[in-house]
Order: structure tokens, then C-alpha cells, then sequence
């Protein structure tokens, strides 16, 4: 039996490219956030990616995406 593996099995970046990804996951998040809060734009379109390259230095995120994930796909089971 194979060892289950997330999809991107590489461990995050280190040095200053971790810096400029956890710098811009959290602009894509605050971004979302205010376009959650305004009526002009979509915030989720910023909310999701933010969340998603934030998962990769944050096993919480990546915990939280991983049950979404999970409901989305019994969601999804149920309605077809």
C-alpha cells in the first residue's frame, strides 16, 4: 500500500522566497477579506489562493483547507 501524499510533496521554501510568498498569501487575504466586506468585488476569487500558498507554512490553513475540501466533496456526492 503507497503512503498517501499530499499533492505538492516538495516542502515549502525557505530564505527570502518563503518571505515574498507568505508576504503575498497574506495581501491575496487581506485583499479578499475587504472584498468580503465591499460590494465591488469578489473576495473569495482573493481569499482562496491566499489561503492556499499560506497552507503551505501553516499546518492550521492547511488543516482547514483539507476539511473544506472534504465537504465540498460530500456536497458535491449528494447532489449527483
Amino acid at each position: 500500500m503507497a503512503p498517501e501524499t499530499d499533492e505538492q510533496s516538495s516542502p515549502p521554501q525557505t530564505g527570502w522566497r518563503a518571505i515574498l510568498r507568505i508576504a503575498s498569501g497574506v495581501g491575496l487575504l487581506i485583499i479578499g477579506i475587504i472584498g468580503l466586506i465591499l460590494p465591488v468585488m469578489p473576495g473569495w476569487v482573493f481569499v482562496i489562493p491566499g489561503l492556499m500558498i499560506l497552507s503551505d507554512y501553516f499546518p492550521p490553513i492547511k488543516r482547514l483547507l483539507k476539511w473544506a475540501k472534504t465537504k465540498y466533496e460530500a456536497v458535491k456526492d449528494r447532489a449527483s
